[in-house]
């Protein structure tokens, strides 16, 4: 069968078509050039409005979704007024209708969502070619759009790989600090920032460093503020206007001069979803805080919260290491304090020790010589334990020698002591206290206790003399009047002396050591010297409380008459 030539007419008809279209696919081929993918959002969708006006169209409006609503992203001529719902019903039908024949619109489509809408209209009915180069310049336009949004995605992800290489960079949580108020304040373009870390103990959430504050360092109650709303609750929070949401507080404002606008607040959750900061940004320059910003940004804060726990792991660390240098300072101070050992009496066996069960601690004794055949001995347990009773020690300490070279009187010596350190403490601290003087001519003990654990004297019979004569403890009431007690000793006797860290040593069940136990224990071991006694009496109040619920300072002194 012969195929049939077109008719000469009709090959001139066509003909004539192209050559009347030649002007608008040269100028559809130059717009579509001009878009370039590679340019930022907002200008590619100002390159898309001026495209589709370039092809004779009197007016372009491009929208995008902002936060899930539609709004205006760019639009440029003449216009109908703007119509979200025509947006929304695209998105719901897939395509417009019913629009008069001088309008065109279309979804423009992507990664399988919509990423925007175009309208368009002219001063004409649109013709069937206009029409056709629309739709060409709306598919290259969301082909453009989706690799600027890959593009962006992939510069964040790169963003974020950068980002937690610095964040790995630094165990200092200030300089940490300003590193993720760098980062966060140059990817969201907000003005300032600060990070509140969560102070679970205190109640509040605290900023070490703020972003252009010059490192005021601002505390607030964990219920205070929208920080502390997010702080409590875990979730964001985006605003436009702080000053019209009623969690804010504005009194950091008015303290540094700054107007706070745009807010995003969000937390910081470490890896057990536990809230260990908060990361405030203020007043983007480019308008409100976008779902973007909150979506970089939840990316970016695992790093950020494992960063963050590190610092300030790092930052108890070295303040346990200071702390601890400076409690073995003062141990060893301490120490320096207290006799090395017991002086060596005739006619006597003297032996003492001291074990804090801190590094340092209240518990105190010391021996002053009174003469040549006299001798002061003192134990003393000062409430608590740990430095603030260590200093209450050393402040016994000083007084105690500075009394004894003036006051001869035992009772007026507790006396003045009891008031001197009611007035250093202000009725903070008090104590108990045993003082005695040993004449060792006579072999006798003239004492004062101060609410002390009363020393025994275990006789060579089993008998037992509870040393208890005295008055109240130290450094509650002023002007306290004291009673002397007064004890023979004979040869054979064993005098022994502690502080409540012996006594009050608890067992498995929450039973004392008690004064009866130790007395029965010093007694089974008269015979032995003073020394290898208090060895012994401390080896079995250990295994007595071991597995027991306390644990105190222990000052154990024993003195055999020999």
């Amino acid at each position: 069968m012969k195929k049939k030539r077109p008719s000469p007419a009709g090959s001139r008809a066509k003909a004539a078509k192209r050559t009347a279209n030649a002007p608008l696919l040269c100028k559809l081929d130059e717009t579509v050039r001009a878009l370039s993918p590679e340019t930022e959002a907002p200008q590619l969708a100002r390159q898309i409005v001026d495209a589709v006006r370039s092809l004779g169209m009197t007016g372009a409006r491009l929208w995008h979704l902002v936060e899930g609503t539609p709004a205006v992203w760019h639009e440029a001529g003449e216009l109908p007024a703007a119509d979200p719902s025509r947006f929304e019903a695209a998105v719901s039908s897939g395509a417009p209708a019913g629009l008069p024949k001088n309008q065109w619109s279309a979804l423009l489509s992507g990664n399988g969502r919509p990423l925007g809408f175009l309208e368009t209209c002219a001063d004409r009915p649109l013709a069937e070619e206009t029409r056709s180069a629309l739709a060409l310049i709306s598919r290259y336009a969301a082909v453009a759009l989706a690799s600027t949004e890959r593009r962006h995605t992939l510069q964040e992800l790169s963003t974020i790989v950068e980002a937690t290489k610095k964040l790995n960079s630094t165990l200092d949580l200030g300089e940490l600090i300003n590193i993720i108020l760098q980062l966060a304040t140059r990817q969201t373009g907000a003005d300032r920032g600060t990070v509140f870390l969560v102070d679970q103990e205190r109640q509040e959430i605290w900023s070490l460093v703020g972003l252009g504050l010059e490192q005021h360092e601002i505390r607030l109650p964990i219920t205070k503020g929208i920080i502390g709303w997010v702080a409590r609750s875990g979730e964001t929070v985006n605003l436009r206007d702080a000053y019209l949401d009623p969690r804010f507080e504005p009194d950091v404002d008015r303290r540094t001069g700054y107007r706070t606008g745009a807010l995003l607040c969000l937390p910081i959750r470490n890896k057990d979803q536990e809230i260990v900061g908060v990361l405030q940004l203020l007043n983007k320059r480019t308008g409100p805080f976008t779902s973007a910003d909150e979506s970089f940004l939840d990316a970016l804060s695992d790093h950020v919260a494992l960063a963050l726990e590190n610092a300030q792991l790092h930052r108890e660390l070295l303040a346990k290491q200071r702390m601890e240098r400076d409690l073995a300072l003062a141990r060893s101070i301490q120490r320096g304090l207290l006799p090395e050992h017991a002086p060596h009496l005739e006619g006597f066996d003297l032996a003492v020790s001291h074990t804090p069960s801190q590094m340092v601690g209240g518990d105190y004794y010391d021996f002053v010589a009174m003469g040549e055949s006299t001798l002061l001995t003192v134990i003393a347990d000062v409430e608590g334990k740990g430095v603030a009773s260590a200093l209450v020690m050393a402040n016994l300490q000083a007084t105690m020698r500075a009394l004894v070279t003036h006051v001869h009187s035992l009772e007026r010596i507790v006396g003045l002591v009891n008031d001197m350190i009611l007035t250093d403490t202000r009725g903070g601290k008090f104590m108990t206290m045993f003082a005695g003087l040993l004449d060792q001519r006579h072999r006798s003990f003239h004492y004062v206790n101060a609410g002390h654990v009363p020393p025994a004297v275990v006789r060579p019979d089993g008998q037992t003399v509870y040393l208890r004569e005295g008055g109240l403890v130290v450094g509650i009431f002023p002007g306290v009047n004291y009673d002397r007690g007064y004890v023979r000793l004979s040869r054979g006797d064993v005098v022994v002396a502690c502080t409540d860290g012996i006594t009050e040593a608890m067992d498995v069940k929450e039973n004392e050591y008690g004064l009866e136990r130790l007395a029965a224990a010093v007694h089974r071991q008269r015979e032995l010297p003073a020394q290898q006694i208090v060895e012994n009496v401390l080896a079995e109040v250990d295994q007595y409380s071991r597995g027991g619920p306390h644990e105190d300072d222990r000052v154990l002194l024993v003195l055999k008459v020999v």
